[in-house]
């Protein structure tokens, strides 16, 4: 299990974010922070789009598909529930991740409709769209 530790002062909402071998900043856009990192919502789309553009290298390498570049586009925006055709909660806000993938390379129609269901397949994706359990507790 991979260790992920996040620590914050008293500079406002700077975090400092450490990970096995990794050092890394966080914080709000100004005017609540100082813009020093990417926010936690930025982080959140960073995993999601780097897994899926791995998940789509190694599926493409293992087929022999000339994929050249894939630009996994993200963006997350909050909406109601009570606007949401295709949800099944009906009351607060639904976060809504959208994601648009670019092909590079000499791909068939059949291949880029592969690589979507495929980029579906990502361990983030499944995280995220799966029930996820967050348990909480106190240490000194």
């Amino acid at each position: 299990m991979t260790e992920v530790i996040a620590r914050i002062g008293r500079t406002k909402y700077h975090t400092e974010i450490t990970t096995p071998g990794h050092k890394l900043s966080a914080d709000e856009p100004k005017p609540h922070g100082e813009d020093i990192g990417p926010n936690p919502y930025d982080y959140l789309l960073t995993a999601l789009g780097a897994c899926v553009a791995m998940t789509l290298r190694m599926y493409a390498d293992r087929k022999g598909w000339d994929l050249e570049e894939v630009e996994v586009h993200l963006s997350q925006s909050r909406i109601h529930a009570r606007d949401c055709e295709e949800c099944s909660s009906e009351k607060g806000f639904i976060h809504k991740i959208e994601k648009k993938l670019k092909f590079i390379g000499s791909l068939t129609a059949e291949q880029k409709d592969r690589l979507i269901e495929i980029s579906d397949k990502c361990p983030v994706n499944r995280t995220l769209t799966n029930e996820i359990i967050i348990t909480t507790s106190h240490f000194s």
